[in-house]
């Protein structure tokens, strides 16, 4: 009984460790530039700009570290999609009428929007592979 418990306070001791600094590391995460390529979208350009195209929309925030994850994934994407595929990017900081609109309850919350309709949703970091997929299947 006693060698259970000191495994067990030991256990406890290392994955209390390894969450600390994991969170650390994640504060850490530094913040990217949106590549020119990447829409910036606001509630009074929101219609305008995922009318008659393909666009996959990140609602995200700068104090989100997985958010701060995801920037350059889209950076990426962004250079890769061609003809009428977009990305775009909502700050719901800044932008707070679009987040409960799509009913975003976590970020970061990517739409794709066709024809400025809602038609796939993702949640959580994804990787450029997962996203281009979904976007030309959409196509």
């Amino acid at each position: 009984m006693h060698t259970t418990m000191i495994i067990a306070v030991i256990i406890i001791a290392f994955l209390g460790t390894m969450y600390i600094l994991a969170r650390v590391k994640m504060k850490n995460i530094p913040v990217v530039a949106d590549n020119e390529m990447i829409l910036t979208l606001t509630d009074k350009n929101f219609q305008y700009q995922t009318k008659n195209r393909l666009v996959l929309v990140d609602f995200w925030a700068s104090w989100c570290s997985p958010c701060r994850m995801m920037a350059p994934v889209l950076n990426e994407l962004a250079t890769e999609l061609n003809g009428n595929s977009h990305v775009g990017k909502v700050n719901i900081e800044q932008y707070q009428s679009l987040a409960p609109k799509f009913q975003v309850r976590n970020i970061p919350t990517m739409i794709l929007f066709k024809n400025g309709r809602e038609i796939n949703r993702f949640v959580g970091i994804k990787n450029k592979e997962f996203l281009l997929q979904h976007i030309k299947m959409a196509k």
